[in-house]
């Protein structure tokens, strides 16, 4: 018996879903990619992985949901926003059956970017 190969890039990770979750994990793909335009795509976790100066944002598609995961401090920082969503420590729950919420989905990629250049720009000051 072959072992399964593992996911390569988010074009392969897409393609595993059924079309209608394929279309929300692209319409989140493209959300991020603008709000994020100068990020390298990488599978880390098993998921969609956007880097700059750092992890920024995972993104991933499940039974119910798109989990969308932008770290404890975005979540804190959005939290009045994200009240209407399950959440946890570093996770958001988009359920599938309502429309994604994608001006916030660009507004929270776009604090991770600055808090990663906040931090990496701390760190040249240090060294």
């Amino acid at each position: 018996m072959k072992a399964a190969q593992p996911i390569a890039n988010i074009d392969g990770y897409i393609a595993t879903f059924p079309e209608t979750t394929q279309a929300l994990l692209k319409k989140m793909r493209a959300t991020i990619q603008k709000a994020a335009p100068a990020a390298a795509e990488a599978i880390s976790y098993g998921l969609p992985t956007y880097k700059q100066e750092g992890n920024l944002v995972h993104f991933g598609g499940f039974k119910t949901h798109i989990g969308f995961y932008p770290g404890p401090e975005a979540i804190e920082a959005f939290k009045k926003e994200l009240a209407a969503y399950p959440s946890s420590k570093g996770a958001i729950q988009f359920p599938m059956d309502k429309p994604l919420p994608l001006t916030l989905v660009k507004s929270i990629t776009q604090y991770r970017v600055a808090k990663n250049k906040e931090k990496a720009e701390g760190k040249k000051k240090k060294g």
